[in-house]
């Protein structure tokens, strides 16, 4: 069966009030969004639960999944010291997922685990499911330096093992947006801020994920952003399939945008096939780049690549 639905949820630590003590009330419509998503994930009563998460290890060529029976975590390093997390992971899954990917060349697996502790990119979405739904597995899946198009072929892969295992699976893209809002924040202002998150939320809440794929990268880098590669792997588990999405909330008050979106599958539909599409794009604007090339210009590049 298809990803029953999937979420973007933010991860701010002051989220869980144990650490927020009293500043979480700042972001009213994230937690309320964060209650209802949690509530939607406990009616759903998925089997598994995906963790994409920017705060796991990170290899520039490599996308990790946290490997053995389970771990723990906790709130230790945002001076909250009684919270705990535990986690068993589905090694049937994951296995099926490194085999989709062996066969398809997209270089994933168990190996070079760091951290076995949960980070608070699974910790914080952790803490609101919990409360209302327990007895599920997990899966913990760390972003890559790879390109959007390799993490879009991930969450494909995703869709794919959960259709080969039968398992009903629930995808958690966790993700805060542009860490510049705001003047005097911690990580300082930029105007491309808003521009991204305006242009992701836009994007992901209409179903428009070929949009997805056209928001620059100079654009993601002066935003200071952690969760668009964790929504092109939500993207991905969609591919070739209608979507309704909703924007839950938004709002970034500590001059970090929190997004909670939630994505539920539609109908088959061959017209979404959103990667060749964005393929097709690429290759047409490399081919006019090359027609408009200065002929002395394209004589060095056919020299160089020839040697």
């Amino acid at each position: 069966m298809p990803i029953l639905r999937a979420y973007l949820l933010p991860h701010p630590p002051l989220a869980v009030p144990d650490v927020g003590r009293g500043d979480e009330k700042k972001i009213k419509k994230t937690l309320a969004a964060l209650d209802e998503a949690a509530s939607d994930i406990a009616a759903l009563a998925p089997e598994t639960i995906i963790f994409v998460t920017p705060h796991n290890v990170l290899y520039a060529d490599y996308f990790h999944i946290s490997p053995g029976a389970g771990a723990t975590g906790d709130l230790t390093r945002f001076n909250e010291r009684a919270t705990r997390f535990k986690a068993e992971y589905d090694a049937g899954f994951a296995a099926e997922i490194i085999s989709l990917a062996e066969r398809e060349s997209l270089p994933a697996g168990s190996l070079g685990e760091r951290d076995a502790q949960l980070d608070h990119g699974v910790t914080v979405p952790m803490w609101y499911i919990d409360r209302r739904y327990s007895g599920y597995k997990s899966l913990r899946i760390s972003q890559s330096g790879l390109d959007s198009s390799n993490h879009y072929r991930l969450g494909q892969m995703i869709a794919q093992a959960a259709e080969n295992t039968g398992r009903k699976a629930v995808l958690v893209a966790s993700g805060d947006l542009s860490h510049r809002l705001l003047r005097g924040s911690s990580h300082g202002y930029a105007p491309e801020g808003e521009k991204f998150d305006a242009a992701l939320t836009q994007a992901l809440s209409t179903g428009d994920f070929l949009s997805l794929f056209k928001i620059p990268d100079d654009l993601r880098e002066r935003a200071a952003e952690c969760g668009y590669n964790s929504v092109m792997v939500l993207a991905g588990c969609f591919d070739r399939r209608r979507v309704s999405a909703k924007l839950l909330s938004y709002e970034g008050p500590f001059g970090v945008g929190y997004a909670v979106i939630s994505v539920a599958p539609g109908e088959p539909d061959d017209r979404r096939d959103i990667l060749e599409q964005y393929a097709k794009i690429t290759l047409a604007e490399a081919r006019g780049r090359r027609d408009t090339e200065d002929p002395y210009r394209a004589l060095a590049r056919a020299y160089d690549s020839g040697r």
